[in-house]
């Protein structure tokens, strides 16, 4: 069988930065009050009517060129976003009709944060089957359009951005291991409510706000340390591998209190941590693949490096690769 591994890394990062400071202005709260509860200094904001597709776009065309790959080379493209273009087409049709990937089947995952891990074992099985040989992952968010600016428990938490990768056989290392997993159960924990078949919108729904993000914070936060601790063991035993073969371990980027109870479980050493949320904050399914471009970039990520990602979204849903560089 062949190895799968990601051949190109490429993201979208929008240029406004919004701070704490800035949300001062907007909402009742304070720089300290924010980094205190989350890590976060500041976000980065998509121009007001830039859909997820041009971030993804944009994160996709570095992608093929970090893999050097033609677009009509795809056969396959998969976007994870909680924050599509509309509900259909999908917005991964958007992105491949951008990129001109005229040969690629295209569909989008909804598994919110978790989006990205959804998405690479998607991908992983399709070229691991042989059905394809190029698939392209992007995770793609404009979380800022789907945000209630008056809610401070959700407004300061999330920022705009895209990521992607480019999915392949690889002659050396690839996926190691790879684990999903969601239980229905909490997903009134993390929703947007209204805009789907069970509420669809009207003006009612509009004046509610019932079409932005609510959350139940201080349950999520408890769901989040056991799911994705619980994640990051499965896929280690997958991969007959302990926590100190990992070189760099990814958690999913959604406040620095989750990420430090994360660490401590499971015993990790500050080395083997990438964090990047007080920059950018919670950027919902691209939040992973904006770390590992990071992280590789910033050289935290080598050849033969082994790298664990870990995550958690609305659905409730989580999962965990291990990946060796």
């Amino acid at each position: 069988m062949n190895r799968v591994g990601l051949r190109g890394l490429g993201v979208a990062i929008p240029e406004r930065i919004m701070t704490n400071a800035d949300l001062e202005r907007i909402v009742e709260t304070s720089d300290e009050w924010i980094r205190a509860r989350t890590g976060i200094r500041e976000r980065r904001i998509a121009p007001k009517g830039t859909p997820s597709s041009a971030l993804g776009t944009q994160a996709a065309l570095e992608a093929l060129r970090d893999a050097q790959l033609d677009p009509r080379e795809v056969e396959l493209v998969i976007v994870a976003t909680t924050s599509p273009d509309m509900i259909c087409p999908s917005t991964a049709s958007m992105v491949q009709k951008n990129i001109g990937a005229t040969k690629a089947a295209a569909f989008d995952v909804l598994a919110a944060c978790s989006g990205f891990v959804y998405g690479l074992g998607i991908a992983h099985g399709f070229v691991k089957s042989g059905m394809y040989r190029h698939v392209l992952v992007i995770a793609a968010e404009v979380l800022s359009s789907m945000i209630d600016w008056t809610d401070r428990s959700t407004c300061v938490l999330f920022g705009d951005g895209a990521g992607a990768a480019v999915v392949g056989t690889v002659s050396r290392g690839g996926i190691l291991a790879h684990y999903v997993g969601s239980d229905g159960s909490c997903g009134d924990l993390l929703e947007i409510p209204a805009g789907g078949s069970r509420i669809p919108a009207t003006h009612e729904s509009v004046d509610q706000h019932l079409h932005t993000l609510k959350m139940k914070g201080n349950e999520v936060f408890k769901w989040a340390v056991r799911r994705m601790v619980e994640a990051a063991q499965t896929a280690l035993q997958q991969a007959k591998l302990t926590i100190k073969d990992i070189a760099c371990v990814i958690p999913h980027q959604a406040n620095s209190r989750i990420i430090d109870a994360v660490a401590k479980r499971l015993q990790l050493g500050r080395d083997q941590l990438f964090v990047n949320v007080d920059r950018y904050g919670n950027v919902s399914a691209a939040s992973t693949i904006i770390a590992l471009y990071e992280a590789v970039k910033q050289g935290r990520v080598n050849r033969g490096d082994k790298v664990l990602i870990i995550t958690f979204g609305s659905g409730l849903t989580w999962g965990s690769c291990i990946l060796e560089w």
